[in-house]
């Protein structure tokens, strides 16, 4: 299988689905993540320029260690919108390049309006993906519509898993991956006292108790028409 994750900012996909993708990564399976913002705004020390070269290598970095493929979409953040003509087509150009079987992405109700919009804009461009004519000029093959799972919110409020996946083995590599985001997990802790590492642990372990296992990552498939599968499409 060929998964493709696209998260609003460096650090979420890492937050939310890394145990997930270090799972199907691990089993063979073809991996790409995906940042549509590049966390520029996530300091308030760090000038946003600066910001933005270090937070796109630490996502590099992080899904180096999984072995996954990098690519950024081009927004900023606070600017992620379905309507952005340019980020929904490079968006598209991505899909049509990776033709994934799966894409994960956030809900469509999150704390952030970066994260709801992303889910919007991961909806528009892999359908866009599909439609040869929406990008004439793009080298690759349009990209059958693929089947999304909305991936946790933040500490899980609002968001009710109809599918878990187990990543006791992958708890490991999922907080190494978190822990390549030093300018945000430091600066969290010393700016308003969160221990990313630590949330992401607890946050995993509870929903490990939810489904029987010691850690786990919960998903919600997208019920649309010709976004389904028959089959169980996670790990």
């Amino acid at each position: 299988m060929k998964i493709l994750a696209i998260g609003a900012h460096p650090d979420d996909l890492e937050i939310n689905c890394y145990g997930t993708l270090a799972k199907f990564a691990a089993r063979g399976d073809k991996v790409g993540v995906c940042v549509v913002s590049n966390g520029n705004l996530g300091h308030e020390e760090i000038a946003p320029d600066d910001l933005a070269r270090i937070r796109l290598e630490e996502a590099k970095n992080a899904a180096d260690i999984i072995g996954a493929e990098f690519f950024f979409a081009g927004a900023d953040d606070l600017h992620v919108d379905p309507q952005n003509e340019k980020v929904i087509l490079e968006l598209a150009r991505i899909i049509r390049g990776f033709a994934p079987d799966l894409v994960i992405t956030h809900s469509d109700r999150d704390y952030h309006s970066d994260h709801n919009e992303t889910y919007r804009s991961v909806f528009r461009a892999s359908f866009a993906a599909s439609v040869g004519h929406f990008d004439p000029d793009c080298p690759d093959p349009p990209a059958p519509s693929a089947p999304i799972y909305m991936m946790d919110n933040l500490t899980g409020v609002g968001f009710i898993p109809t599918e878990y996946v187990d990543i006791t083995d992958y708890i490991d590599i999922k907080l190494r991956a978190l822990a390549c985001h030093k300018s945000q997990t430091q600066w969290m802790l010393d700016h308003d006292g969160i221990d990313f590492l630590d949330m992401a642990k607890t946050c995993s372990k509870a929903r490990g108790y939810q489904c029987g296992v010691k850690y786990a990552e919960g998903f919600r498939p997208d019920v649309n028409y010709a976004r389904m599968s028959a089959s169980r499409l996670l790990p």
